[in-house]
């Protein structure tokens, strides 16, 4: 059933679906469901400029509480690299206290489709202005 509603989806909405699946505080907690999205090559560049491998990131996400808010993100773009890879790149930002939004951030993942599924091999966070 879930492969069919996959066929009916765009490419871009499979993808962002996926994406904004990483940004919900339960699935951040969720190590087995991270490894399922996270491909086994995956590493990161934060926003910080650090870079982060698969092991260091799920570790990371799976400390955090699994509570509050997800990341608020928009404007999604999609650009197929190949048939089985695609870049996805959007915009985030984080709900403050008070409900205004901090931490503003272009997003960029690549994705690669495998036997399994479609899998973010690469992400980075760059710090911008508010949009």
């Amino acid at each position: 059933r879930s492969g069919e509603i996959e066929r009916k989806m765009t490419l871009l909405e499979q993808i962002e679906a996926l994406e904004i699946e990483l940004h919900r505080p339960e699935i951040r907690a969720d190590r087995r469901r991270l490894e399922e999205l996270l491909h086994p090559e995956f590493f990161e560049f934060g926003r910080s400029g650090r870079r982060w491998s698969r092991s260091e990131t799920v570790a990371t996400l799976t400390a955090e509480p699994a509570s509050g808010p997800p990341a608020h993100s928009r404007d999604f773009e999609l650009t197929p690299l190949a048939e089985d890879c695609a870049l996805l790149v959007y915009k985030s930002a984080h709900p403050g206290a008070d409900g205004s939004l901090t931490r503003h951030s272009l997003r960029s993942s690549i994705w690669k489709k495998t036997a399994s599924g479609w899998r973010m091999v690469f992400h980075q966070g760059t710090p911008t202005d508010a949009f």
